[in-house]
């Protein structure tokens, strides 16, 4: 894209530089699931989200830095810096362990074995967690039977997935991406006119979203995920309130257009906060923890698929709706979609915090066992820890 000479060039390299980045988002949560201990899986799983923030933070800093230049170089340079930190991501994959379950699905087992001794507290939990990982490994061994239990679900896999794809649709549609890829145009509207303060305001909103991403990782595993959803999406759904309502009252002269600006700013940094602390990150978690082991890595692709769509959708029409209906109508609707989340959270997720898989099939209306008939096997460092239990219960 930095030397692209034409527009349909530059399309060409965005269409890679989106299945690339699809490829990570998709592949990064079941990775750090299956070598990351129960106890950390929250917050670990939480990274990805906190990386792709501090992207975002680095692209608004970058418009700062390059506006300087020359309109014929300046994008150039900024798509030239991302470079960086791609080569960095490649040599990084040359150190870092593959993934176990992998290994073992290639016959790999004492690589495997290795790779969970690197990982884990113990060796005991490090064999533990390679029968359990063998196990799941026999029943996926044809993979047709793995997307027919999904494309046909028994009823407990359908409730995770409706929790899994849901949280993954209205992480997007409420409008997160329109707001990010399009906050200069809502300032604009709101009445900020110098270049100079769009691009101060844009930081301003990279920032909110880095830093509340932050706290997210530390209190994913105290407070819960269903608490952080909660106040997440009731959150959201505030601030799009109140930005569309100051929006529709700037455009019909009734507010002040100092007030508008101000307004604006603090919803849209509001927006990007509750949405940081909750259902950013939040959307990974669980993505990684409710699907049992044989069928994760292709339930989270799909969830993942699901809300890139929804992603690619959002942004390609917000424009267009603006359009049609103004900025404040835009987001109106977000307000009345984002008010629906709240009630998702509260009837399809329940709290999966520090649950085993057992348990959290139990919470989707399971039996509570393992087996390839629908059971949820124990998957990480669930079963170890597990085990453990009932041995105490029994001192």
């Amino acid at each position: 894209m930095t030397f692209a000479p034409s527009f349909a060039v530059l399309m060409m390299g965005r269409l890679l530089a989106g299945i690339g980045i699809g490829i990570g988002i998709m592949v990064a949560p079941v990775y750090i699931s299956e070598i990351t201990p129960a106890t950390l899986r929250g917050s670990c799983a939480s990274l990805p989200e906190i990386f792709i923030s501090l992207g975002i933070l680095l692209g608004y800093v970058s418009n700062l830095a390059f506006a300087g230049l020359p309109d014929h170089i300046n994008w150039r340079v900024m798509l030239a810096a991302g470079i960086i930190p791609s080569i960095s991501i490649a040599f990084v994959l040359l150190v870092i362990p593959e993934s176990p379950r992998w290994l073992v699905m290639q016959g790999r087992t004492i690589e495997a074995r290795s790779v969970l001794l690197k990982v884990t507290d113990s060796e005991d939990e490090a064999e533990e967690r390679l029968a359990e990982i063998e196990e799941a490994a026999r029943v996926t061994a044809a993979g047709k039977a793995v997307w027919r239990e999904l494309l046909r679900p028994s009823p407990v896999i359908r409730r995770m997935l409706v929790t899994g794809v849901g949280v993954q649709l209205f992480q997007q549609i409420t409008g997160i991406d329109a707001l990010v890829y399009y906050s200069p145009t809502i300032f604009r509207d709101a009445g900020i006119t110098t270049e100079s303060q769009l691009l101060a305001a844009t930081v301003g909103v990279g920032l909110s979203k880095t830093v509340f991403i932050v706290i997210a990782i530390v209190l994913v595993d105290r407070v819960g995920r269903k608490p952080l959803l909660y106040i997440s999406t009731a959150g959201i759904t505030a601030c799009l309130a109140v930005l569309a309502a100051s929006l529709s009252l700037l455009a019909h002269g009734a507010l002040p257009r100092a007030a508008a600006i101000g307004t604006a700013i603090l919803t849209v940094c509001g927006f990007v906060a509750f949405f940081s602390v909750g259902i950013g990150p939040i959307n990974m978690v669980l993505s990684s923890e409710i699907y049992p082991l044989r069928l994760r890595a292709q339930a989270v692709a799909l969830g993942f698929a699901v809300n890139r769509l929804t992603s690619g959708a959002v942004a390609m029409s917000f424009l267009s709706i603006c359009s049609a209906v103004s900025v404040a109508g835009a987001f109106s609707a977000f307000a009345a979609i984002s008010a629906l989340s709240v009630v998702f959270v509260h009837v399809f997720v329940p709290e999966t915090s520090g649950k085993t898989l057992e348990q959290i099939e139990s919470l989707f209306g399971g039996s509570g066992g393992a087996g390839a008939g629908g059971g949820v096997e124990l998957g990480d460092a669930e079963h170890l820890v597990h085990t453990r239990d009932i041995s105490y219960s029994h001192k």
